[in-house]
């Protein structure tokens, strides 16, 4: 990287964090910031984020996440992650919606001298709440831990009030029997009872994050579902939304044949025919 390309990365650094602190002061007037987190570890506040239209359009979909996952490989986007690594609380849910993100890391410190010093708790999910709009869904990213909670049943009833689609954990969850009553959509790689008071900060909220080793920006749209969650960039999101259902029409069509007992000659014309 040259002298220009640094002094240009500096200034879009610069004009981000001048209009980060003037969203911060707007949303604290609104009283929408919970505190929690230092407005320092804020990356954004505001981002662009698809249309309600194009939501329902994915949603529309009997198999979204599989649709979506083969339109990625043609785009050469990595971008879709199995069941078998993230699964649903509540088997049958089915998101779609902007994410929203939280990176959290583990402390230094042992839980047991954490609660004795009356350390800060500093893990939070209540600030990116209402700092997020209604239909967005949280990604929570703490590196798949398998041990300690990244999120419970306080933090959910938060986020269902708050209007959001539901969570995705790249960790573990907990309180499991209070997010299935109060049926709210979480995916997560695991659960567990552990707290992670004292375990576990955000470090950094609004930035990029990684997803079982997949990349997620602000604004990307989260898709989950039983077979798994599939990240759609966001400036491709209304793009590989038509070809989409472009695809799950002509698998419809093709199932009502074979549901039908069309020959195999009628068949044969559309086997693969979107792969060609």
């Amino acid at each position: 990287m040259d002298l220009s390309q640094i002094e240009k990365y500096n200034r879009e650094v610069a004009t981000r964090r001048a209009q980060r602190d003037k969203d911060h002061a707007e949303y604290e007037k609104a009283g929408r910031i919970w505190g929690l987190v230092p407005r320092e570890r804020i990356t954004r506040i505001k981002f662009p984020r698809v249309s309600k239209d194009i939501i329902e359009g994915y949603l529309s979909m009997a198999d979204m996440t599989t649709t979506v996952s083969d339109v990625l490989d043609g785009y050469g986007i990595d971008g879709a992650i199995p069941s078998s690594f993230i699964k649903p609380i509540i088997p049958g849910s089915k998101i779609c919606g902007p994410a929203v993100t939280i990176r959290n890391l583990p402390v230094r410190k042992t839980v047991t001298q954490g609660a004795i010093d009356h350390d800060f708790i500093a893990m939070s999910t209540r600030d990116i709440y209402y700092l997020g709009e209604p239909g967005d869904v949280l990604v929570s990213d703490f590196g798949g831990n398998l041990a300690v909670s990244n999120m419970g049943g306080q933090s959910c009833t938060v986020a269902q009030n708050c209007g959001f689609a539901g969570n995705i954990v790249n960790g573990c969850c907990r309180d499991v029997s209070s997010i299935r009553e109060m049926g709210y959509p979480v995916f997560s790689c695991g659960t567990t009872q552990i707290t992670g008071k004292y375990r576990m900060e955000c470090v950094e909220m609004n930035g990029p994050v990684t997803l079982c080793g997949k990349l997620v920006e602000p604004g990307d749209l989260m898709l989950a579902d039983d077979s798994g969650v599939t990240i759609v960039p966001y400036e491709l999101a209304e793009k590989i939304l038509e070809i989409s259902l472009s695809i799950a029409a002509s698998e419809e069509r093709m199932r009502q044949l074979i549901a039908s007992k069309a020959p195999i000659s009628e068949l044969r014309p559309l086997f693969r025919a979107r792969y060609k």
